[in-house]
């Protein structure tokens, strides 16, 4: 769960503040606290707009910032509706049952899953941490079920692409998400990983990166920004510039311990192929 803008219609204006949300079965449920105007206005008007967005742990911001690439995100109009009694002790219980299932996950983790989600930095919270701050403080929130009409993905060059609302609920939550803003920045944060994705860029693409980071993880793959040269400046001079690139993992990854796994094999190919080419005078 991460935090979001919402906005939501009244008679007179707009208003706007973060709130926290989960996604259940392609349904949006939004936590607000109990002082926020929005509790007012969806008795005025239920119609709302959802803004979520990727949170870019660590150094990632800054990079992205400086190259002015935004980070891709999702568009949500719909109705916001509050939930009756019974339905809310039956989010809670989601909520509940989240935040177990996360940890669990976490506590059977091997080391080299461990390793990286401990390398990320301590302002960088796991989804069931934030989670966990909603279930303490449950009774000052009012919780809402936030009903799609229509959808828009932004990608990071800000080109929008309509989504049919039917293929959102119909859509798993990947199941890498709770723990790919912990796994992006333990990434990051170490210099050796980071070799590892320049290396990757090398190895499988015959690209020569002078930095890289990790910028988004799911069940297939992986995005990376890598520096690389550019165009020729008019005093002959390679001018470097970042570079998206995408990496395919073999086999889909289902949890966090196969997608670290395939990520370690991954490595170790690197390493093997960049010797091999060491080894006949190739590099």
């Amino acid at each position: 769960m991460f935090s979001l803008q919402a906005g939501m219609l009244s008679s007179e204006e707009i208003h706007s503040s973060r709130v926290k949300y989960l996604l259940k079965r392609g349904k949006p449920y939004i936590w607000i606290q109990e002082d926020d105007l929005h509790n007012v206005n969806t008795i005025l008007d239920e119609r709302g707009s959802l803004s979520v967005t990727n949170i870019m742990p660590g150094p990632l911001m800054s990079l992205l910032r400086s190259i002015k690439k935004l980070p891709a995100r999702v568009a949500l109009v719909g109705d916001v509706v509050p939930l009756k009694d019974e339905k809310v002790k039956s989010a809670a219980e989601i909520l509940r049952e989240t935040i177990l299932s996360e940890r669990n996950a976490v506590s059977r983790a091997s080391y080299s899953v461990s390793g990286i989600l401990s390398s990320s930095s301590i302002s960088c919270n796991s989804r069931s941490e934030n989670l966990q701050e909603v279930l303490e403080e449950s009774d000052t929130y009012g919780i809402y079920k936030f009903n799609i009409r229509s959808c828009t993905y932004i990608d990071g060059s800000g080109c929008t692409h309509d989504v049919d609302p039917g293929d959102f609920e119909l859509s798993k939550s990947d199941l890498l998400s709770p723990f790919s803003e912990k796994l992006i920045d333990g990434i990051n944060q170490s210099q050796a990983r980071r070799r590892a994705l320049m290396l990757f860029c090398f190895v499988y693409l015959n690209t020569n990166a002078r930095d890289a980071f990790m910028v988004s993880v799911d069940r297939k793959g992986f995005d990376v920004l890598g520096k690389v040269s550019g165009q020729i400046n008019k005093d002959g001079f390679s001018q470097y510039e970042w570079k998206e690139f995408r990496f395919t993992l073999k086999e889909e990854a289902r949890d966090i311990e196969a997608f670290c796994r395939q990520l370690v094999e991954m490595e170790e190919e690197a390493l093997k192929n960049v010797s091999s080419y060491s080894g006949l005078g190739l590099v």
